[in-house]
């Protein structure tokens, strides 16, 4: 099914998507990459609040290139999903209900998914320069000594996205495939 969604995402809405669901995304998304989740969870740890709050929201895995003369950002293309993994069920328990990325996520993360009501969105590996196209505005708004990896909040039209993981533990990484199989 093609959707379209604006944020905030609710768990409402993340709950009615399902896996192989075609999405775009207006709105606000904010990115993290390792440093920045793992700056988040020592944050948390110190019971000290985020500089963002997580709940409703999507993060994007990025760590943009610096962007051209003109553009908000440069090329915009997502992060393998599995190394926010040990970060994403403590953020995913405080209302994260969205990350958009790039490959499988772990058994713990599919669970803290469905428990909260949350979805996994894959964007397009590769294909950074033309999603960068889609956002509009880029502010750091957190850990800007982090350079790339800062925390950004980005204001987004129609990025295109997969949902891969859905909020019932639906995994497009595991039914894709059986289902090309039999097709063939």
């Amino acid at each position: 099914m093609n959707r379209h969604i604006t944020t905030p995402l609710t768990q409402e809405t993340a709950r009615e998507l399902r896996a192989g669901d075609v999405v775009t995304i207006s709105g606000t998304v904010y990115t993290a990459r390792d440093a920045a989740h793992k700056r988040m969870i020592e944050t948390l740890d110190r019971g000290e609040k985020l500089p963002i709050d997580v709940k409703n929201t999507i993060l994007y895995y990025l760590g943009p290139s610096p962007a051209r003369e003109g553009r908000p950002i440069g090329s915009a293309g997502p992060t393998t999903a599995s190394r926010m993994d040990r970060y994403a069920p403590r953020l995913l328990n405080l209302g994260l209900t969205g990350m958009i990325a790039k490959g499988r996520r772990n058994e713990e993360v599919r669970q803290a998914m469905m428990r909260n009501g949350a979805v996994y969105f894959a964007a397009v590996g590769g294909a950074g320069a033309l999603l960068s196209k889609r956002i509009l505005e880029s502010e750091v708004v957190a850990y800007e000594d982090l350079g790339p990896e800062a925390i950004r909040k980005l204001t987004v039209e129609n990025l295109p996205v997969i949902v891969v993981l859905d909020a019932e533990g639906n995994n497009l990484y595991e039914t894709a495939p059986e289902k090309y199989r039999k097709d063939i």
